[in-house]
Formats: structure tokens, C-alpha cells, sequence
């Protein structure tokens, strides 16, 4: 592979990740760049050599520089969060917890958390921003989810997914824990 081949590769994938980061359809990001569709088209799919004055335009559009466009080193990131570095939030004496295990911005804040609720506790919260969406699965217990007033109640193997602008929480009403899974997706501010 040819270093020009290299750069239409890296190109085309860091467009694509940086206009999925920054929630931009191929029109928006067009019409703010001042070039074609089809042109970021052929540039995503690595099938065109766009002249510098292209990808200024693009990298203008997008908040970044040609350098970090055309960085060919920039592999999708991993990171690793170790059991230990994970960062418990909430506790009660009774044993009920709640532990942030990751987080990343995406192109908003997200995040996953591991929770337990002792038979007879609960945890409410304040509406999130609008936009913001909770996805829970329930792994041993029965969740009595709260979501603006009403009640839900979700089974162990059950998931539920729910916009979160509105006041919420979780409940445990059983006789045994419930043990839960939850990830929390905000919008990128505007």
C-alpha cells in the first residue's frame, strides 16, 4: 500500500468517526463545509483524493485540524477499566450500591454502571437533560422502575430503555436483591 493510499484510508475513516462524534448527517456536514455530499461520499469510502483545499474546508467544518484528519496512527482507542479502578458513586448500610464502570464521550457523555438494591431500598434522581436515554437489565431481582410517577415493574433477564428528562428511579419492593446493569447515553451539548 502506497502512503497516499495510507492518507485516503485514514482520511476516509477519521471523517467518518469525527462526523458521528459531532452528530453531523453527510448534508449538515456539506452544507457547512461548502462542498458536495457526494464529494464527502467519495471521501469516506476512500474512493477520491480530494485537492488540500477539500480537506481544509472539511477540517474547518469539523473544528480540527488537516493533521488530525489525515492521521493515519489514529487507530480506534481502547480503554481498560480494571474492577478496581472502578468508581462506586453510591452505598447505603444496608448494603444497596451503585458503581460507575465506564465512561466516554460519544459525542455526548455515556456511561455503564453496576447496581445493587437490598430488599427495601431505592434511589430516585432529577431529570437528565433532554435527550438523554437510560437502558437497564435487570440480572437477579425484580426492579421496580419509576419513570415520571409510573411504575414498571422488570423481571431479572428483562431489560427496559426509557428517556430520562423526566424524574425517575429504581426500587426494590422483593424480598431478595436485585442486581442490575444500566447505561446512560446524554446528548453533546448544542
Amino acid at each position: 500500500m502506497t502512503d497516499l493510499d495510507h492518507l485516503t484510508r485514514s482520511l476516509a475513516r477519521n471523517l467518518k468517526r469525527l462526523r458521528t462524534e459531532r452528530g453531523f448527517t453527510l448534508d449538515a456536514l456539506a452544507a457547512r463545509a461548502g462542498i458536495s455530499r457526494g464529494m464527502l461520499i467519495q471521501i469516506e469510502q476512500a474512493r477520491t483524493n480530494p485537492s488540500v483545499g477539500t480537506v481544509v474546508k472539511v477540517g474547518d467544518a469539523l473544528g480540527v485540524s488537516i493533521t488530525t484528519l489525515l492521521d493515519y496512527d489514529q487507530a480506534p482507542q481502547v480503554r481498560l477499566v480494571p474492577a478496581e479502578q472502578a468508581v462506586r458513586l453510591w452505598s447505603t448500610p444496608a448494603g444497596s450500591h451503585s458503581t460507575l464502570l465506564a465512561g466516554a464521550e460519544a459525542p455526548g457523555p455515556l456511561e455503564l454502571w453496576s447496581w445493587v438494591l437490598m430488599p427495601g431500598e431505592g434511589s430516585t434522581s432529577d431529570p437528565h437533560p433532554a435527550g438523554t436515554t437510560e437502558l437497564v437489565h435487570v440480572r437477579t431481582g425484580v426492579l421496580t422502575l419509576t419513570v415520571d410517577g409510573t411504575d414498571h415493574r422488570v423481571p431479572s433477564g428483562t431489560s427496559a430503555s426509557f428517556e430520562s428528562h423526566v424524574p425517575h428511579g429504581f426500587r426494590n419492593a422483593g424480598e431478595t436483591p436485585v442486581e442490575m446493569t444500566m447505561a446512560v447515553s446524554v446528548p453533546a451539548p448544542r
